[in-house]
């Protein structure tokens, strides 16, 4: 496996081959018809978790100022399926999938919307 990761302030982002896969641990047949048309940013979020509001006002930003794009939010809680699957150690994790449904990117923590963009960049 070809783990490449690298820290930027509060962020950690995280590529792995794996994550390129189809539908990743069936992700993206979970989201179904809530996969935008040309990216989907999927945030993992918990209850309690105050950088969970800021990045849900973050990615909502994004989607809307880029034609295309979709935020979807999942309760970890309720979704320890995906969670365990997808290896989601803490909140928020954000993936970002390509069209097909396709994890092209990974970050866990509150990110800035400029690191959203450029991660988008990869997905469309």
């Amino acid at each position: 496996m070809d783990d490449s990761e690298r820290r930027n302030g509060r962020t950690r982002v995280r590529e792995r081959e794996e994550d390129r896969r189809p539908g990743a641990a069936g992700l993206g047949g979970e989201l179904g018809e809530r996969l935008g048309e040309r990216a989907t940013l999927v945030q993992f979020s918990s209850a309690f978790c105050a950088p969970c509001r800021a990045t849900r006002r973050i990615l909502g930003e994004v989607a809307g100022m880029v034609p295309g794009v979709t935020h979807v939010e999942i309760d970890a809680e309720a979704r320890l399926d995906l969670v365990r699957a997808l290896e989601i150690l803490k909140t928020p994790t954000v993936l970002v999938l390509d069209a097909d449904g396709r994890v092209v990117r990974r970050a866990t923590g509150q990110p800035r919307k400029a690191d959203v963009i450029a991660a988008l960049g990869e997905a469309v």
